[in-house]
């Protein structure tokens, strides 16, 4: 009776200590998401009533050919943002198994210092890169080639966008690779070597194999990182040149700040979140299975 009783009064208190949290998390996190699905099945400008219109919105969104081609653009993102700064921090992480690095624990603080970086600030400098007078331009002019406006360019906007989401992200990935592979036993290493594996055996039959787990976790939080862009597009193109770089999320802040077509753009908000929930869940599977 006297443990029942101290196992009782434990719960109680990890309950009492963690409904603040709770509370905190379901009114600025649930309230606002279940607010939005509300919006959008209304037509509302933010001000005046709203008018109930079923899943017109929803409709809108899915026939509209604009939005239909941002997302096209944004799984260009997720090559960027996601499969190469994965593939990136798996080669780093898989050379780094074999030979020893000085400094290790400095180049991983640097390297990972674009996640400590406001994106706006990342978006500003890169701009200034990019600019026609920026370093860039300057070393392509130095090499003989000829200067570019790339974020002014129809054809280079989106892949230099893109290539700020690359540097940004591998960081990230290669610290998440190289914790993983520390953990990794010295015996299979050795084992595999003395099996006669060169590097590139040894690193998918050890290394790769070893890593499902950090690598489920890259691949998670980088493609929701990809799909849900903002920042670094609002704060270099705004989506230009023309539309060549649009994302959904641009039109989710049109429709929120700037037309007041509220509902439109939670209708816009609850199927990127859906998709990107689908997309996670398809990831997490996959890797877990193969784990199994």
């Amino acid at each position: 009776m006297t443990r029942t009783r101290k196992r009782s009064a434990t719960s109680w208190w990890r309950v009492a200590f963690l409904a603040p949290a709770i509370a905190l998390y379901g009114l600025f996190v649930l309230w606002p998401l279940i607010q939005t699905a509300q919006f959008s099945f209304y037509e509302w400008d933010g001000v005046t009533a709203a008018t109930p219109v079923g899943l017109a919105n929803y409709a809108d969104a899915i026939g509209d050919r604009e939005v239909r081609l941002a997302l096209l653009r944004s799984f260009v993102f997720v090559a960027f943002y996601c499969v190469l700064p994965t593939i990136i921090g798996l080669v780093m992480a898989g050379i780094m198994a074999r030979v020893r690095v000085r400094g290790l624990t400095f180049f991983r603080a640097v390297l990972f210092m674009p996640q400590v970086l406001s994106m706006v600030v990342v978006a500003v400098a890169w701009r200034w890169m990019y600019a026609e007078q920026g370093p860039i331009n300057a070393a392509v002019d130095a090499a003989g080639g000829t200067p570019n406006a790339f974020l002014g360019d129809f054809t280079l906007a989106l892949p230099a966008v893109g290539l700020i989401g690359t540097w940004v992200m591998f960081g990230l990935c290669m610290v998440l690779f190289i914790a993983g592979v520390q953990k990794i036993p010295a015996e299979l290493y050795e084992a595999a070597r003395l099996d006669g594996a060169g590097p590139i055996r040894e690193f998918f039959t050890v290394t790769l194999p070893a890593l499902r787990g950090e690598i489920m976790v890259a691949l998670v939080f980088t493609l929701t990182i990809a799909l849900r862009n903002f920042d670094i597009v609002w704060n270099t193109t705004r989506g230009g040149p023309g539309t060549t770089t649009t994302v959904p999320s641009l039109f989710i802040y049109d429709g929120a700040f700037v037309s007041r077509q509220v509902g439109d753009a939670a209708a816009i908000s609850v199927l990127l979140t859906v998709l990107i929930l689908g997309l996670t869940a398809v990831i997490i599977r996959a890797l877990r299975d193969r784990e199994a």
